[in-house]
């Protein structure tokens, strides 16, 4: 209790008066950021999942635009195809670069580069007269797309301090299902009028939201490190951590810089290390993983695959809006979980679930068209889409923008990003002329065999980096490869 001498409370009563004195905040505990800094870090993930957002809108809005494209331009199976992959062939290319222009650029300038190519390409899309200029104009809408799939991750996991990179990482994935969700939703209401091109054409609006926010924003840490640029590393770092940490946080940045100042000969030099090497097969393995069973066929092709059922094609594109709504949900959840369960025992489980829901899905279009059969259907796609978006999406980007080092992270990501998007390609332009030739229930019964083979490789040798800071991680890593940690210095 106070003495009569003592400081009163500023509204309170004299002392000894009977009413408590209101409690003095407690400090934070060390180590623990500011309210600034997680404002800021909240800023920095809205701004860059833009890219994310469009990532999500530009692949999505073509499985309500197809349809009316389709008699619009007279598409036969094998132009849909074309149409809709033209666009993913041009983001395994700006993956490709993306990740070379965010080595040489900085991560920031690459996400300005991607915007503006972004706003172009949605305006030119909206207008395409015929077909070439239209597969044309999405071939250049991908490369944004693909740029942007590589440096929206890179940014977000060198930024994010080490206890929230899995849930920030994973924003960027929130926010591709909600542009999936966004385009969906655009297209169930644009559908009316058959409006196709606004469709296509509204997402040059956040487009330009990119364009504005990323002038706001600093490059990472690690990237500064990696051009000599200490003191804005610093700063960078004191606006995201607590102030205590940000001294030992630049130093093992540099330290794990250090390490690679031996391999100036350029970043395809490094890849032929060993253990790098091995670990770009893996996140290859990775990238192929999370295409071949079976996500995009459902995302680009869903009012497609439900009119096999019977139903309107205005339904049909309607029906979507539960499957972008349960992605939004199940990657929300993911995001919840990465952190604590743990990026290997995710990818298992989601494996599992997806295998046995697309095996009943196959099933499910051997019974006769009839409004049950298309909730049917509907619900086991929903279900699939649940456990991919919840465990393996979330965790295959995450995996990729964690797990390679410093030198050649930009370049090994877009490296496998680019595989992801060339499977992605193959699999758009397969999957129309597939319904046409084997039917939706073997289609899917084939994406279920390749979870079961997708399940046995990630069981092998996908690794685990939950909790670590980049630069531990990568010493884990290294060591992990190299079997030991003597054979690691020995690399």
């Amino acid at each position: 209790m106070r003495t009569a001498h003592g400081p009163r409370p500023p509204h309170g009563p004299a002392a000894g008066g009977s009413s408590p004195e209101p409690p003095v905040p407690s400090p934070p505990p060390p180590g623990t950021p500011s309210r600034a800094a997680r404002r800021f870090i909240v800023a920095i993930a809205a701004i860059a999942a833009l890219g994310g957002a469009l990532f999500g809108y530009d692949t999505g809005v073509v499985s309500g635009a197809l349809p009316f494209m389709e008699e619009h331009f007279g598409l036969t199976s094998l132009g849909e195809g074309v149409i809709t992959s033209a666009l993913l062939i041009g983001a395994a290319f700006g993956s490709l670069a993306g990740g070379r222009m965010a080595d040489a650029l900085g991560r920031r300038n690459s996400l300005l580069w991607a915007g503006a190519v972004f706003t172009g390409g949605a305006v030119a899309v909206a207008l395409a007269p015929t077909v070439p200029f239209m597969t044309l104009a999405r071939f250049v809408l991908g490369l944004a797309v693909g740029s942007a799939s590589v440096i929206t991750p890179l940014y977000l996991s060198e930024i994010a301090p080490p206890h929230v990179r899995g849930r920030l990482v994973s924003f960027n994935s929130l926010m591709i299902v909600s542009g999936q969700l966004l385009a969906y939703l655009v297209n169930a209401v644009l559908a009316h009028w058959q409006a196709w091109r606004w469709m296509l054409g509204l997402a040059a609006l956040p487009a330009v939201a990119l364009l504005l926010g990323v002038l706001f924003l600093p490059d990472t840490p690690r990237w500064y490190v990696s051009r000599g640029r200490r003191d804005e590393a610093g700063a960078v770092l004191r606006r995201t951590l607590a102030a205590d940490d940000v001294p030992e946080e630049l130093t093992r940045i540099e330290r794990a810089h250090h390490l690679e100042a031996d391999a100036r000969r350029g970043g395809w030099r490094e890849l032929q290390r060993p253990w790098v090497r091995r670990l770009l097969l893996i996140g290859i393995g990775l990238a192929v993983v999370q295409q071949i069973t079976g996500v995009n066929a459902v995302i680009y092709f869903a009012p497609k695959i439900l009119a096999t059922t019977g139903l309107g094609t205005n339904a049909a594109i309607t029906a979507t809006l539960a499957i972008g709504a349960v992605s939004v949900i199940a990657t929300a959840i993911g995001m919840s979980l990465i952190d604590r369960v743990g990026r290997r025992p995710m990818l298992l489980w989601g494996l599992s679930g997806m295998t046995v829901s697309l095996a009943l899905l196959g099933a499910a279009f051997h019974l006769p068209h009839s409004t049950a059969v298309s909730t049917l259907v509907l619900g086991l796609m929903v279900l699939y889409m649940g456990f991919m978006q919840a465990t393996l999406n979330t965790g295959v980007w995450l995996l990729l923008a964690e797990m390679f080092p410093l030198k050649v992270r930009g370049l090994a990501m877009g490296a496998a990003v680019f595989v992801m998007w060339l499977v992605n390609f193959g699999i758009a332009l397969a999957f129309p002329l597939l319904l046409d030739a084997v039917g939706p229930a073997v289609t899917f019964w084939l994406f279920s065999a390749m979870c079961v083979i997708s399940l046995v490789f990630c069981k092998r040798y996908a690794p685990e980096t939950k909790g670590l800071a980049l630069e531990d991680l990568e010493q884990e890593l290294r060591k992990g490869m190299n079997g030991s940690t003597a054979d690691a210095d020995a690399t």
